[in-house]
This record gives C-alpha cells, sequence and structure tokens, in this order.
C-alpha cells in the first residue's frame, strides 16, 4: 500500500513538473513572438522616422534583440537581420554582423555548457526519451571518443564530410537556405554544441568566417544586391 501511495505521489510530481516546464516552453515561444513584433516594429522606424538614424538607443535595442533571437532554435533570425539590411544598407552591416556573430555563439554557448544532467532529466521530464539516451550516451563518452563513435555509426562517405570537415559542414549548415527545417542558425548551433564535438575556439572562427559574406557584399555594393 504504501508503496503504491509513494508510485502515485512520483507520477503526480512528473506530471506537475511536465505541466510547469511545458507551461514555461510556450511561454517562452510567446515572449518569442512578441519579440519579434517588437523588432520588426522597431525596424520599420528606420523607414517612417527620419530621426531614428541618430537614435543610437533604438539601433542598440534592435542589434541586441536580433543577437537573442537569433539564439533560439526554429526562429527565423536570419530573414530580421537581411531586413534590417534592406531598410538600412551598408550602415548597418558592421552591427549587423556583430549581433549575427554573438547570436549564433550564445546559442552554441547555451549547448555547449549546459549542465547535461539537467537536459537529460528534461527530456525524461518531457517523455523526450530517444533524445534523453542520445544525451546520456554523448555525456558517458569520453570527449576523445566521441568523434570515432559517431565516425562508425555513420556511413562512410556521410562520416568523412561530418566528421573531418565537421566545421566546415557547421559553416555551410547556418547558410543554408531554409534550414529553418533544421532549426535555424540557432538550434544548428545549439545541436553542435550539445554534441560536444566542437571546440569554442574553433566556432567562433567559423562563425566569423562564415558570416561574413552576406554583411560584406552590402558593406560593400548596398542592400541593393539583397534585392
Amino acid at each position: 500500500m504504501a508503496h503504491e501511495i509513494h508510485h502515485q505521489h512520483s507520477k503526480t510530481g512528473r506530471f506537475i513538473r511536465i505541466a510547469i516546464r511545458l507551461t514555461l516552453i510556450l511561454g517562452l515561444v510567446y515572449l518569442a513572438k512578441l519579440g519579434i513584433d517588437l523588432l520588426m516594429a522597431k525596424i520599420a522606424l528606420f523607414e517612417t522616422d527620419a530621426a531614428a538614424r541618430a537614435m543610437t538607443g533604438l539601433i542598440i535595442t534592435v542589434m541586441v534583440g536580433y543577437a537573442i533571437l537569433l539564439a533560439i532554435p526554429f526562429i527565423p533570425g536570419v530573414e530580421i537581420g537581411i531586413a534590417i539590411l534592406v531598410v538600412e544598407g551598408a550602415t548597418a552591416a558592421p552591427m549587423v554582423y556583430v549581433a549575427t556573430i554573438a547570436g549564433l555563439l550564445l546559442a552554441f554557448c547555451v549547448g555547449q555548457y549546459a549542465p547535461m544532467s539537467r537536459l537529460i532529466q528534461l527530456c525524461e521530464d518531457l517523455r523526450l526519451f530517444r533524445i534523453g539516451r542520445l544525451l546520456e550516451n554523448i555525456d558517458k563518452t569520453p570527449r576523445n571518443d566521441r568523434l570515432d563513435a559517431m565516425h562508425n555509426r555513420l556511413p562512410h562517405w556521410l562520416a568523412a564530410i561530418l566528421c573531418n570537415y565537421r566545421y566546415v559542414t557547421l559553416a555551410i549548415a547556418i547558410n543554408l537556405p531554409g534550414n529553418i527545417a533544421l532549426g535555424g542558425g540557432g538550434g544548428i548551433m545549439m545541436a553542435g554544441g550539445l554534441s560536444r564535438l566542437f571546440q569554442t575556439r574553433f566556432v567562433i572562427l567559423t562563425i566569423v568566417l562564415a558570416t561574413l559574406p552576406i554583411p560584406l557584399s552590402v558593406w560593400l555594393m548596398g542592400s541593393e544586391i539583397l534585392q
């Protein structure tokens, strides 16, 4: 009897944790939507308010908001960055470039340095058992052996690409049109951090180089290149 009561309490506690976490996730999604709407409204001020060009606070707000949204998986942050470049042109290119680097690096660091035990527990509470087991395997495998383990699981041709040229693959993925289906730039970088297969200093270099072409092109040739 005591065992059944304990089991019932445990089950009830688990459902409560799931409900709380789902509420938090839905709340974050709602806040992200509000953030996108607010950010796009701020961007619109660049077009409608001539004085906005002198409003340093507005520009900083837009850049910080853009970086944060870019770090969130499945948020079309790149499209927001392009919208800023189209509206503001060459003058905004350096700021968009820095904000893009900051947002993608933030997403990677969240994945790279988040406590794995907490993430595994979250997956179990949300009944995401396959993802939880994957994270457990990553956590149990020594860092030096993870790349070999990944290499052995994949087809030979794919392993050569994803393992031997993983930084190049990462750079291509964050620039891939339609990568929102893969989680967007933020989701891809967060997954890369969770894999624990990337070294932070090389990821920084990868992001710096991979995100350079579009802002540099706009800076040199103007926003007409995006139209």
